[in-house]
């Protein structure tokens, strides 16, 4: 009997049953549709030996006028800037005390060191730099004072807990792979003083949640946790998690803690200087923004925008609906006068403003039900908005990217794309993505683009995680859907960076780089892997015999000698059956000149009504490509 070609539509579909979806694909995990074929996607490598504390939720990549490239994230814990692969912590300060307002007490044979200061204001885990202490009078020293630390415990409103630690000059919330941590210190008999009457302490903001609580009262969300900024924008955060929102004013970087304050990074300043708040720069009116949920800078007309902020007439009182814009190319001009451009306007409809996006034509802002454009218009009102979609739902702030003039997004339960109108994506693989989905932790879910591939990804949590360990991939140019398992927080494009680039475990992460998996020392192998749905002859009412199997697999782009991957056919005699035989065989690249040469021809032994075929690599170095191959089948009869 002649040779059968197996050839398959691009995409996964699981919105059919494997019997349903003959001709498709129907599981897949590290694999993309490129051409209509599948292919292994591309391995990732560590960007730097060092890592940060905290979960970065968002980064941002932007370069100086010098030409020094930067990659800004943040986290639940700090704010970070990485350049050369190393990280600068520019957090900003909540507030410096006076000289004398902390003093200490320690216990002899304890590390901990209570520190007194009245209304603090912090919270378990906080953040704060000593300095001006003198010597407790034993093992505690000035040294080992002066540095930062990290809150343990909060006692009260007027004093809290640290562990003394050897004095380092390591700040402890970068590590670097070999170096040794700093040691606990215990206070001896000696250290009866207090620490003098010239110590300072220096409190960065207050630590974001890094997991969405719900529930109402005591220990969730923010309640009892005495936070920094206004009681409105207490209320706004809610049970939130920390997510940071930043953009480029210049060479230098506007950046806020979503329902919380802005503030302003001057490059000029260099990585040691920290960011200040917006309202505290030289010149700010009175009326400058003290509370946002976003920051953006429209690059055609150089305004400042904030979205959910606080009205001229109300600082420190959010208005989730309301957006301001400062002056033309202002970062202090806030008041709205006859004689400069800054102004507001406000969404009629929706409860709260979830994200912004910036397109080459217009601001696109999509409240949790529609859609609207913003656009510059000019004198008088400067900026004018209009609702362009309705009855839509978004799944979060981060669950939001845009390509050119397109803007995609993930739901609760669909995907959107505005595209001058608003509307649904049509989604082969919807139901196995929202039936495994933690919808208590969707805020975490993540979207960014692969322009390369022309792609959009969205990372999330699966319905056992309370953090993002799968993804869904929707490739716009072939309108095809396929997904895998992957934990990644935050993810950006290539642009002024070679690479697109991703965040997980305190690492950033190169993608599209080699074929293996760089989050190991030594590197790891990917396992990818593609499956069929059923395959039949006839109307599914005859046996067949399968003897041999003619591979087409392209490797190239490997890195190995010796590239392979698995061949297996499976059969089975009832769509709900199991597939009661399976044959696997290698395919292994044997030459790549004056062709590229692999294994002919794989010999198995099967029989059924229906067959399956998977194709999975295992191997170090390999990359692969799905072709046509042909199967050597006849009819075995009938039962």
């Amino acid at each position: 009997m002649p040779l059968t070609k197996l050839e398959f539509r691009p995409g996964v579909n699981r919105e059919t049953t494997s019997y349903a979806n003959e001709g498709g694909w129907f599981d897949c995990d590290k694999v993309r549709f490129r051409f209509g074929t599948p292919e292994k996607i591309g391995g990732w490598q560590k960007l730097s030996i060092i890592s940060f504390l905290g979960t970065a939720r968002s980064i941002h990549s932007f370069a100086a006028l010098d030409g020094e490239r930067y990659r800004a994230l943040g986290t639940n814990l700090k704010y970070f800037l990485e350049s050369g692969g190393s990280y600068a912590d520019i957090t900003p300060l909540r507030v410096t005390t006076s000289a004398g307002d902390v003093t200490f007490a320690a216990t002899n044979g304890s590390s901990t060191i209570t520190a007194t200061d009245a209304d603090h204001g912090a919270i378990k885990g906080d953040f704060v730099t000593f300095s001006g202490a003198a010597s407790l009078g034993g093992t505690i020293t000035a040294n080992v004072l002066n540095q930062e630390y990290q809150i343990d415990t909060v006692v009260n409103s007027n004093s809290y807990t640290f562990t003394a630690r050897t004095a380092s000059t390591t700040i402890p919330d970068i590590t670097v792979a070999g170096e040794l941590s700093p040691t606990a210190v215990e206070a001896n008999g000696s250290d009866t003083g207090n620490g003098g009457s010239s110590v300072v302490g220096a409190y960065q903001v207050n630590i974001g949640l890094n997991t969405t609580v719900l529930g109402t009262g005591w220990g969730a969300g923010t309640w009892g946790r005495d936070t920094w900024g206004s009681a409105a924008s207490l209320a706004a955060a809610g049970n939130s998690i920390r997510i940071w929102e930043h953009d480029n004013f210049g060479e230098d970087l506007l950046f806020n803690a979503r329902d919380d304050g802005i503030f302003y990074w001057d490059e000029s300043g260099g990585t040691s200087a920290r960011a200040v708040a917006l309202k505290d720069l030289a010149g700010a009116d009175t009326e400058t923004p003290t509370v946002a949920k976003q920051v953006l800078v429209s690059d055609n007309d150089k305004h400042i925008l904030v979205f959910g902020c606080d009205a001229e007439t109300s600082i420190g009182t959010q208005d989730p609906l309301l957006i301001r814009f400062s002056s033309s190319a202002s970062l202090t001009t806030w008041k709205s006068e006859v004689t400069n451009s800054a102004g507001d306007l406000r969404i009629g409809s929706g409860t709260k403003i979830v994200k912004a996006v910036e397109t080459k034509q217009q601001i696109v802002v999509i409240t949790d039900v529609g859609v609207h454009a913003l656009q510059f218009i000019g004198p008088p009102f400067t900026f004018g908005i209009q609702q362009v979609g309705e009855n839509t739902t978004i799944a979060g702030p981060l669950s939001v990217t845009s390509v050119d003039d397109n803007v995609f997004w993930m739901g609760q339960g669909d995907f959107y794309v505005y595209t001058g109108q608003t509307q649904k994506l049509p989604c082969s693989v919807k139901s196995y993505v929202f039936n495994d989905f933690n919808e208590q932790q969707r805020e975490k879910v993540v979207a960014g683009s692969n322009s390369a591939f022309s792609e959009i990804w969205w990372f999330y949590p699966s319905a056992d995680s309370d953090e993002n360990d799968r993804y869904v991939v929707y490739n716009y140019l072939e309108k095809t859907w396929y997904y895998g398992s992957l934990s990644r927080t935050a993810w950006i494009d290539k642009g002024i960076d070679d690479d697109p680039t991703a965040a997980s475990g305190g690492f950033l992460y190169l993608h599209e780089v080699g074929n293996d998996d760089g989050s190991t020392n030594p590197v790891s192998s990917i396992t990818s892997y593609v499956e069929s749905s059923q395959i039949d002859i006839g109307d599914g009412d005859k046996f067949v015999f399968m003897r041999r199997i003619l591979p087409d697999l392209t490797f190239v782009g490997s890195t190995s000698d010796a590239p392979s991957a698995n061949f297996t056919m499976k059969a089975r005699n009832f769509p709900g059956g199991n597939y009661l035989q399976t044959d696997e065989n290698s395919v292994t690249r044997s030459a790549t000149s004056p062709v590229e040469q692999f294994t002919d021809q794989l010999f198995v032994r099967l029989r059924g009504r229906s067959f399956a075929v998977r194709v999975e690599s295992t191997a170090q170095g390999t990359q692969w490509r799905f072709g046509a191959p042909r199967v050597d089948i006849r009819p075995d009869g009938r039962q």
